[in-house]
């Protein structure tokens, strides 16, 4: 296939673009930089320029592909607070890559989140399907992304074979820079490795090329409106990832209450005691998805989540 990636030079697309190659496919990565054109060419991949605002660059770019998976996200707004606007402006390009398939069978897979779902219980791949108008997704214009996820579900009906991967909240590995890597800086700037409560608060985990991987697949065989589940790990818990980070730092590790936890750990403060686990059990039957790369434990004991930040 001939398959448009958004956020191709990003930490999910990064890894993607090479298994794509590798399986045969051509890519063309959107790029909305020197840099990040750079970055896409480097990887293989040819290089489409534009942004998730130049809706007419991702409707050229998605009508003469055979494929789009969707990443691009816009965080810089998200990271600002303005969660709700991001997804705006994901609906947007979502909306304008729904337009240019619709009718051709051809995939559009987007990324969405398992994260407080079904918080307390396991989440799978049927549960919160359908847009109801409510949400119990804790961040402020959760409902709203989570809205797309199910407009993109609806284009099945209009002849376009899409998907939903949801992803937990941490997709670790080599060079992350998300929340374990937040929890590793918070533990060195206040000389603990904290964890709230009795941190037995679970999240799911998979590393960022098994991620990879699941796009893939997703791509060459996820059936039209299915929604997937790229968890390796149902869910692992916070105190566990603190006792890593301690041992490696050599610091203490402490419990931080519920109602310290905003203090301590900023914005995480909010996320952290939030039982969210969630199961691939529907994903790895569909896909014959695997994941193959270390845990999130084996992952933290190592080096490259530490000596980066040297």
């Amino acid at each position: 296939m001939r398959v448009f990636v958004t956020g191709a030079s990003g930490w999910i697309g990064s890894g993607l673009v090479p298994d794509l190659i590798a399986a045969g496919h051509e890519v063309v990565g959107l790029a909305r930089s020197d840099d990040a054109a750079g970055a896409v060419a480097a990887l293989g991949a040819k290089v489409h320029r534009g942004s998730l605002d130049d809706l007419d660059g991702l409707r050229t770019a998605a009508a003469s592909a055979d494929g789009v998976i969707h990443l691009a996200f816009r965080h810089d707004l998200a990271f600002t607070g303005d969660m709700a606007g991001a997804a705006a402006a994901d609906r947007m390009a979502i909306e304008v890559l729904g337009d240019a398939l619709e009718g051709s069978d051809r995939p559009l897979v987007i990324a969405s989140g398992v994260f407080g779902i079904a918080p307390g219980q396991v989440a799978t791949e049927q549960d919160a399907t359908e847009d109801s108008g409510g949400t119990d997704v804790p961040i402020e214009g959760g409902h709203d992304r989570m809205a797309n996820a199910h407009y993109t579900v609806s284009l099945a009906s209009r002849g376009v074979r899409s998907s939903v991967l949801r992803l937990p909240p941490t997709c670790h590995g080599d060079g992350d820079n998300g929340f374990m890597a937040m929890l590793v800086g918070i533990a060195r700037d206040k000389g603990v490795s904290g964890y709230v409560g009795d941190g037995s608060a679970r999240w799911p985990a998979t590393h960022r090329l098994d991620v990879a991987r699941a796009f893939r697949l997703a791509l060459e065989q996820a059936p039209g409106g299915s929604t997937l589940h790229g968890v390796a790990e149902q869910g692992v818990p916070g105190r566990a990832f603190a006792e890593v980070m301690g041992r490696k730092l050599d610091l203490p590790v402490v419990s931080v209450s519920p109602q310290d936890a905003l203090g301590h750990f900023g914005f995480l403060g909010f996320l952290l005691p939030i039982d969210s686990v969630a199961s691939s059990e529907r994903t790895r039957a569909v896909l014959g998805w695997e994941p193959t790369h270390p845990g999130l434990l084996e992952d933290l004991g190592e080096d490259h989540y530490y000596s980066s930040k040297d």
